[in-house]
């Protein structure tokens, strides 16, 4: 089996090839008369532009075998910033020509300009507005599963509207070979759309589970244990999480990404997710029946504890917790007894998600909990305030270098204790984080 760092590098000539082709297909074969550099330079920005949307869909695919070496949320976020630059190189290509072309201007009068203009504005003004919105969605106030919704339409319209666009001007397209390319390149693009919205869900539908527990947990926080129903489940490594769609069948548009709580051990199938009430789509796990079918995708991520370490230092914020349950779960469940601290950063007491647990897993486990509180009672004798590098150098055997870190919780939060690591000397790859932001 190939190792992750191989398997990396494949993967990242491979999107490369699929990305350079078409530009490279531009130098071969027969070609026609020669234009001014700056036409051809934004043509092929155009070209680029055009392969990265179509290979979106790949990103966003979850194919476990590619997004292994990274984790989904590192995919996940590079597709952000993918996205950004081809919508910033599909943006070039006609600014460009409306400086060297001043005549093409006319172009943008949609009512005379011809068909395959219109495709071009049509695809641009998609990728604008999908770009808005991806960016400020929770400054316009765009509920999740809308959003989710739109971003996907937007994006096939951008796709579809630039080839149509590419295929109307045909200037590059009269060399066999290069039509047999974009043909390809399309059909590709279709088979992923394909997969992602009909064969992935078909294989998700016959492996559904049942909620056979509800369980209230401190810090308005549900459990949702489930069952499989008609197979075995799936094997995860703890810290790892899965796309959950509680309402309807796969084939719903949107799900929702949650970590697992459950130790790993379990050997009935059987996994937890324990899940905060944040006001959206989690108001509504506190009233899901007993008995409800799901569907979950997974598992996914790479946030798992398997690098050879001194420590395990488990930094958590509010329902962060949530992975550093399910890994010390698992290690209790196994007899590990490797040292673990766990850095918890809470509002107040009563709001402690796994208080009691946490006290008993001390007593099964060589483990320190750290309870750091925000808003703390009047006779706290802990930590107060937020974890900081002092925080670390209060309770962290020196040399900080040695440890491995696993932190999740609000972005706020994971910023902070990132340079604050930085700060203190460990090294980038010794810490891990867990980002589930993938609006």
């Amino acid at each position: 089996m190939l190792s992750f760092s191989l398997r990396s590098i494949i993967w990242l000539v491979v999107y490369l090839f699929f990305i350079l082709a078409p530009l490279l297909a531009l130098l071969s074969g027969s070609l026609p008369p020669a234009r001014d550099f700056w036409t051809e330079f934004s043509v092929a920005l155009g070209y680029a532009g055009l392969a990265m949307m179509g290979l979106q869909f790949g990103l966003t695919a979850r194919f476990r075998y590619v997004t292994e070496p990274w984790g989904e949320d590192v995919i996940y976020h590079f597709h952000r910033r993918i996205s950004l630059i081809a919508v910033g190189l599909v943006i070039a290509h006609p600014l460009i020509l409306f400086v060297v072309r001043p005549e093409l201007l006319a172009l943008l009068n949609s009512i005379d300009a011809p068909w395959r203009a219109r495709f071009a504005a049509l695809s641009t003004y998609s990728l604008i507005a999908l770009v808005i919105m991806a960016i400020w969605r929770v400054e316009l106030k765009i509920r999740y599963e809308i959003w989710h919704l739109s971003h996907i339409i937007l994006a096939v319209v951008a796709v579809v509207a630039g080839i149509l666009h590419m295929v109307g001007w045909g200037f590059y397209l009269d060399d066999p070979l290069k039509r047999a390319l974009w043909i390809g390149l399309i059909l590709f693009w279709l088979a992923l759309l394909v997969y992602i919205r009909v064969v992935k869900p078909l294989f998700i539908l016959r492996r559904p589970y049942r909620i056979v527990e509800v369980r209230k947990e401190r810090g308005d926080t549900t459990t949702l244990v489930m069952q499989p129903e008609g197979h075995s489940g799936f094997r995860f490594v703890p810290g790892q999480f899965a796309w959950l769609t509680l309402w309807g069948s796969p084939f719903k548009i949107t799900g929702h990404p949650f970590s697992l709580s459950s130790s790993a051990e379990a050997n009935d199938g059987r996994v937890e997710m324990s899940i905060r009430n944040l006001g959206d789509f989690t108001q509504q796990i506190p009233s899901v029946p007993v008995g409800q079918r799901v569907y979950l995708d997974g598992p996914y991520g790479a946030f798992t504890v398997g690098n050879p370490a001194d420590m395990h230092v488990l930094i958590a914020g509010g329902v962060g917790i949530t992975p550093m349950m399910s890994i010390l779960r698992t290690f209790a469940d196994r007899g590990d007894s490797r040292p673990v601290i766990l850095l918890y950063g809470s509002k107040d007491w009563e709001s402690i998600t796994f208080r009691e647990e946490l006290e008993t897993l001390q007593r099964r486990l060589n483990l320190k909990v750290v309870h750091v509180l925000a808003d703390p009672p009047a006779d706290w004798q802990g930590e107060r305030g937020f974890i900081t590098a002092d925080v670390f150098r209060r309770h962290l055997p020196p040399p900080f270098a040695d440890h491995e870190y696993f932190i999740c919780g609000p972005n706020v939060m994971m910023d902070a204790i990132e340079k604050a690591l930085s700060e203190m000397g460990v090294p980038l790859e010794k810490y891990h984080s867990e980002r589930y932001n993938f609006a």
